[in-house]
């Protein structure tokens, strides 16, 4: 890898909640920094009022950060490319940012999902389109990390992952801050499968309060619930540390308590008795999880990997099941061992 410079122009493409907080913590750190929002109207709002007034209002915005709808304005003159898009918009993001790729461009993708088609991770998608960008160059940002707490200068820890520990690094050298402390890890796939796999156990605690249940429940979807990904995340080849890490028990304590969590608003919309199709129809912002459960269903049956958590809140979202049902269904489930993975795991 080439040298930076200590202040890198760092393009944020995507201007929601996570994006703008960002955005703003970069600044803040005398990043230049360039926005990059999908929507015409979106940014012409955003450089004259200086908030982004849909999905972080309360957060000003420095007059460094420059805001476009020109992604090839956005880009231009930027060795750091922040993906801030929801999920199932990145690929369409990275093939429109293939001609502008080169050697030295680092990539680093703070979306969190599966893809429903691939059941590929974000920065697997990146890779494989995003082909005049060097593979060990696209690296990701995870980590309990609310976008309304970043933008507001309150402390939190994430973690860098990439291929190469030297981009690992580089990236933690650019997001570092007073406010943002941020760790590296060489396992970019047990990073993502524990960030992203959260949100689906992020809906099924909205949905235990949403009910009505109490600190018990919540604990032991906690529990049983990272239980759950790390079994995933192994078969998959990822890294037992990961899961004590802060893209997973971190971010998946953060997500599934939080009133921050779009997901577990959702899940708790829905544990009181309305449709996903009622919860989402006064959402604005994305609430990943719907499309990680349809994913991490799927990823279950291809690994043979046991998730009743999971696929508890499938059967709710897409079958109609009643939650109520399903916690019962799930508490009588036949007796088991605590062991959290299968004998075959074990050593992992």
């Amino acid at each position: 890898m080439t040298s930076h410079t200590a202040n890198p122009r760092i393009a944020v493409l995507g201007a929601g909640s996570w994006g703008t907080a960002l955005a703003v913590s970069l600044a803040r750190c005398d990043h230049p920094v360039t926005l990059w929002a999908r929507r015409d109207e979106a940014a012409v709002t955003m450089r004259t009022t200086r908030h982004n007034p849909t999905y972080l209002p309360d957060v000003h915005l420095p007059a460094s950060i420059d805001v476009t709808s020109d992604l090839g304005q956005a880009i231009v003159g930027s060795s750091v490319w922040v993906i801030a898009t929801p999920s199932h918009a990145v690929r369409d993001l990275a093939e429109r940012l293939v001609p502008y790729g080169n050697e030295d461009i680092i990539v680093v993708s703070v979306a969190k999902g599966i893809e429903n088609e691939s059941l590929e991770t974000m920065s697997q998608v990146l890779t494989e389109v995003l082909t005049t960008v060097p593979a060990d160059h696209i690296a990701v940002l995870y980590g309990p990390s609310h976008a309304e707490e970043v933008g507001a200068g309150r402390p939190t820890t994430v973690v860098a992952a990439a291929p190469s520990m030297e981009v690992a690094r580089h990236v933690q050298d650019v997001f570092m801050a007073p406010h943002l402390r941020v760790y590296v890890n060489d396992d970019v796939l047990g990073v993502e499968i524990a960030g992203s796999v959260k949100n689906v156990m992020a809906l099924a605690a909205g949905m235990s309060d949403g009910i009505g249940y109490g600190d018990n429940a919540k604990a032991a979807i906690i529990t049983r619930g990272m239980a759950e990904i790390q079994r995933l995340g192994l078969a998959m080849g990822a890294k037992a540390s990961t899961f004590a890490g802060l893209a997973g028990i971190g971010d998946l304590v953060a997500t599934c308590t939080s009133k921050h969590s779009r997901n577990r608003y959702l899940g708790e919309q829905i544990g009181q008795g309305k449709s996903l199709d009622e919860v989402l129809s006064h959402m604005q912002m994305v609430a990943e999880g719907v499309r990680t459960t349809a994913s991490v269903h799927e990823l279950a049956q291809k690994y043979d990997v046991e998730m009743p958590i999971t696929e508890a809140v499938y059967a709710i979202l897409f079958e109609g099941k009643e939650p109520g049902q399903a916690v019962h269904d799930l508490m009588t489930r036949s007796a088991k061992h605590e062991d959290w993975l299968p004998e075959e795991l074990q050593a992992g």
